[in-house]
């Protein structure tokens, strides 16, 4: 399957400089972050190594490349990088098959955004295969185009995929609220020149310029975004 399918017509609301809304997927809409460290876990177990709690925070946000190859080295797990990600990504498919729980107030945000026509992208540094079954539940009709990890050459923490996402929008990255949970996403959108809401999940955000710290979703509806982007340009 294609990154992206047909994006609807853009078009900048009414008064406003917000044009595009592009979101991360696990820890910002689902509550996965953890089921990926669980799974971590449990395939290094099966090959005899124990994880440090401390390595949750350097391999969260990141490309499963960055992230595998991490914990390989730093086991000294003897398995490849491309067999590893294959076990990784079995075990996390069959914790979301026992229910993928939502963020507070995402079903609502995303509902209310696709009532107003606002052009919406859902940028992962998860696979495809993952993406696609994640969709399935947040509802495909709510996201104009997807881009996952393994379908472009750099993805999180470089700017890439937040660039791709807003040229499939037509949008103007500087007039894209992206919203994020750590600070490997933040630093890819900050890159491509966009205005992030953070709202962290495993590690603490700081403030700063051009970025807005939340504690929760339930926090973010159109109106902050728009204010949102008003206040920063």
């Amino acid at each position: 399957m294609t990154s992206t399918v047909p994006a609807p017509a853009t078009r900048t609301a009414e008064g406003s400089a917000l044009q595009a809304v592009l979101l991360d997927m696990d820890g910002t809409l689902v509550d996965t972050e953890g089921f990926w460290w669980d799974v971590e876990v449990e395939v290094f177990a099966s090959l005899g190594h124990t994880l440090d709690e401390t390595w949750r925070h350097v391999v969260v946000g990141g490309p499963m490349t960055r992230s595998a190859g991490f914990l390989i080295e730093a086991t000294g797990a003897d398995i490849g990088l491309s067999d590893l990600t294959v076990l990784l990504n079995e075990g996390f498919e069959s914790r979301i098959d026992g229910g993928l729980p939502l963020m507070p107030g995402a079903a609502r945000l995303l509902a209310e955004l696709h009532a107003h026509e606002i052009p919406t992208a859902l940028v992962s540094a998860s696979h495809r295969r993952i993406i696609d079954r994640v969709l399935s539940v947040l509802g495909p009709h709510h996201f104009a185009l997807s881009i996952a990890g393994d379908e472009v050459s750099r993805t999180k923490p470089f700017p890439d995929p937040y660039l791709l996402a807003a040229a499939g929008l037509g949008a103007d990255p500087a007039r894209c609220a992206v919203i994020e949970d750590t600070a490997t996403g933040v630093a890819a959108a900050e890159a491509a020149g966009c205005r992030v809401v953070a709202v962290p999940s495993v590690a603490p955000i700081g403030p700063a310029l051009g970025r807005t710290v939340v504690s929760s979703l339930e926090e973010v509806d159109l109106a902050f975004l728009r204010g949102m982007m008003a206040r920063t340009h």
